[in-house]
């Protein structure tokens, strides 16, 4: 499968899970609307989901699939096989010791989230039961971030890529049948959720040992003392825990510049923090599916290409990688900046939602589409340099990037409010993309191919006349006011048909080849 299909599936399968998790949010609303109880439920929720950005999905998967794309050219199928039941031995043992000690604390864990469930005395006993029934989550994610690497360094992207859809469709079941069943009977029907949390974290799991029992790579985990001792000693794990250090520094990093942004938003005007959240899902489409569904297929090939030392397919990995990012970001992000409006209303403006909000929301949204290039750029370039098992540099920027984030901040927000948080962020990564792609290019890792200069002429040319496309269409219909939301969405529908058409017909009539893009 090429490059291209390969992202092109990722992407696929990861609109699905966004999709699944808008209606999953919908529905739990409506089921549930907002509580005491809810509060309890998202509280315990964000306790294990904070661990699996930072361990599972984050540090881990940053370390580990360089380290085993590394050992699989350079050492060969047997050498892998023993990385891999060495490594989830480890994980294992970790887990378990983890969820004990996080259902023992969950009291501790809960106060340490969100002090204020202890004025409401049900609201706080709700989030402890409620941590202690989901902590095991972590467990279920670790494994699943273990076998997500060893699928995505064997190219077997689908699978890794669809599980998140399991979630949600499991609270999605737990919404709708669970919490009747449970109501029926006397129980708490918030306590349906957990249910539907934990299915979902097994169904996840479970549909990935099958296909790593076909590729004869499933781990085999040591049960005793001496096989924990002997996994540990192993020099592939003890270079993981190595990796893993930095990144989860780095990880953190990310973390808490969301906590800092979000203090800083409850600070101002009510609505604050709900207008930045809605402006984050919407931007948070183009930048997983283009720049996640980029860096899950490119980091194991980049891993590859530096373990058999083949620079230049390593650098032309790098440039296909980015040249897709600017041909498909620069006109998502021209559309966030010139048709925020029409976005928001079409997809917020409904009930309680009213007109200042949309307004307020598509604000927050413009300042996100400022970076939206570097945001999707940063996950091409921060794998170029894990596949070289150098976490330390983008770490190191990560940090710089937040002192200067938090600089805009205090520059932008006085004039600019919650819009110059968003602003601050898009501006925040912009430098994060600009840096690393000097640092490649300096330490002569990423060559630029030939064309450069021309391609990005005929990508500016295409966007700037999308953009007159786009401000004239959004003048054609008042979106917050007299339209109807049948209307509203068929007009939409219908603009960005005509958005498409109109940018890459001038693609092509300028001379680019889209065919370019489709490599092996």
């Amino acid at each position: 499968m090429s490059l291209f299909k390969s992202a092109s599936l990722v992407s696929l399968l990861t609109l699905a899970s966004r999709i699944t998790g808008l209606v999953r949010e919908l529905l739990i609303a409506a089921t549930f609307g907002a509580s005491a109880l809810t509060d309890a439920f998202n509280v315990a929720f964000r306790i294990p989901n904070l661990l699996r950005r930072l361990f599972a999905e984050g540090a881990f998967s940053q370390a580990f699939v360089p380290v085993l794309a590394a050992t699989r050219e350079k050492d060969g199928e047997a050498a892998t096989r023993e990385l891999i039941n060495q490594v989830a031995t480890v994980l294992a043992w970790a887990l378990t010791l983890t969820c004990i000690l996080g259902v023992l604390a969950a009291p501790a864990l809960v106060w340490a989230m969100a002090a204020g469930l202890q004025q409401n005395p049900q609201g706080f006993d709700a989030a402890v039961v409620l941590t202690r029934w989901m902590f095991p989550y972590i467990g279920f994610m670790s494994l699943v971030a273990l076998a997500a690497g060893v699928l995505n360094t064997w190219r077997r992207f689908a699978v890794p890529a669809a599980t998140p859809v399991l979630l949600n469709v499991a609270m999605i079941g737990a919404a709708w049948w669970g919490a009747p069943w449970f109501a029926a009977r006397g129980w708490e029907p918030i306590y349906a959720l957990a249910g539907g949390v934990m299915l979902g974290g097994l169904l996840q799991l479970g549909v990935q040992l099958p296909a790593l029992a076909r590729l004869g790579l499933l781990p085999r985990i040591g049960l005793t003392g001496s096989a924990l001792r002997a996994a540990w000693r192993h020099p592939g794990t003890q270079r993981i825990l190595t990796l893993m250090l930095p990144a989860l520094l780095g990880v953190s990093v990310a973390q808490i510049s969301l906590l800092i942004n979000t203090q800083i938003a409850s600070h101002l005007a009510t609505g604050s923090v709900s207008w930045l959240t809605y402006a984050d899902r919407l931007m948070e489409f183009p930048t997983a599916l283009l720049g996640v569904a980029l860096g899950v297929v490119l980091l194991p090939q980049l891993s590859a290409a530096r373990a058999a030392d083949d620079g230049q397919r390593y650098s032309d990995l790098l440039d296909w990688g980015l040249r897709l990012v600017v041909l498909l970001a620069i006109p998502c992000a021209v559309a966030l900046l010139t048709f925020a409006q029409p976005l928001v209303a079409v997809l917020y403006h409904y009930g309680a939602f009213t007109a200042a909000d949309v307004r307020q929301t598509s604000l927050a949204l413009m300042g996100y589409g400022v970076g939206l290039l570097g945001l999707i750029a940063v996950k091409v370039l921060a794998p170029g340099f894990y596949a070289q098992q150098d976490i330390r540099t983008p770490v190191k920027i990560a940090v710089a990037v937040l002192v200067f984030t938090q600089c805009m901040n205090l520059l932008l927000v006085p004039h600019l409010a919650h819009a110059g948080l968003a602003l601050a962020i898009g501006l925040g990564a912009l430098l994060n993309a600009g840096w690393l792609l000097v640092g490649l290019v300096r330490r002569g890792a990423y060559r630029p191919s030939p064309g450069w200069a021309r391609f990005g002429l005929q990508v500016l040319a295409a966007s700037a006349l999308l953009a007159v496309f786009l401000l004239w269409s959004s003048a054609q219909v008042d979106w917050v006011h007299a339209v109807q939301a049948g209307r509203r969405v068929l007009s939409l529908a219908l603009i960005v048909a005509g958005a498409v058409v109109v940018y890459f017909g001038v693609l092509m009539l300028a001379g680019v080849q889209l065919r370019q893009f489709v490599r092996k």
